[in-house]
C-alpha cells in the first residue's frame, strides 16, 4: 500500500474503529482520551500507510500505533467492562433474567480480578480474551518473545484462578 484514499480510510475505520477505540480505552480508562487516540491512530495510518510492510495484519499494525500513541499520552491502564458472555453463551439460547444477572455479575467479578493484575499480565490476557489475538501477534504488538507471551498468559490465568478460588465466586 503506497497511499490511501479517503474511501479506503473510511472502510478501515468502519472495520477496525471499535477495536482501536476499545484498546485505547483499555490503555487510558478515559472515554474522551480514547476518542482522541482513536482519531489520532487513523490520521497516522492515513499518512503513514507507506510504512505498513505487511509483516503483520493491518489490525495488529493499527493496534501497535494505538499502543504507542496511548503510551505517549502517559495515562494509566484501565478497562471496566468487557462482556465475555457473548463468547460463552451459545447463539439462540435464551436464559432467565436471574441467570443473566448472575452471569453478568460473575463476568464483572472476573474482570475486577483481571484489572487487579499487574499490567504485563493484564495486557496479554485482554489481548487474548477480548481481541482473540494469536500469541505471535500479541508478541509482535508488545515487542516481546512468543514464549514470554505464553508464560505471561499462563501465569495470568493462574492468578485469576487463584483469586476466584479465594473469593469462591
Amino acid at each position: 500500500m503506497a497511499s490511501m484514499d479517503t474511501d479506503t480510510l473510511d472502510a478501515i475505520m468502519e472495520h477496525y474503529g471499535s477495536d482501536i477505540w476499545n484498546y485505547a480505552y483499555f490503555l487510558t480508562g478515559q472515554h474522551a482520551l480514547a476518542d482522541d487516540i482513536a482519531q489520532e491512530v487513523f490520521i497516522k495510518a492515513y499518512y503513514g500507510i507507506h510504512t505498513f510492510r505487511g509483516q503483520s495484519s493491518l489490525k495488529t499494525w493499527l493496534l501497535t500505533i494505538t499502543r504507542h500513541t496511548a503510551f505517549r499520552h502517559k495515562k494509566s491502564f484501565f478497562l471496566r467492562r468487557v462482556t465475555l458472555l457473548d463468547r460463552i453463551q451459545p447463539a439462540g439460547h435464551s436464559i432467565s433474567a436471574e441467570t443473566e444477572y448472575l452471569d453478568r455479575q460473575y463476568t464483572d467479578d472476573i474482570w475486577d480480578i483481571i484489572m487487579e493484575l499487574p499490567v504485563k499480565f493484564r495486557e496479554v490476557l485482554v489481548l487474548d480474551l477480548h481481541y482473540d489475538m494469536p500469541i505471535q501477534q500479541i508478541a509482535e504488538l508488545l515487542g516481546i518473545a512468543a514464549g514470554t507471551v505464553k508464560s505471561r498468559l499462563y501465569r495470568a490465568r493462574q492468578k485469576v484462578q487463584n483469586k476466584l478460588g479465594e473469593h469462591q465466586i
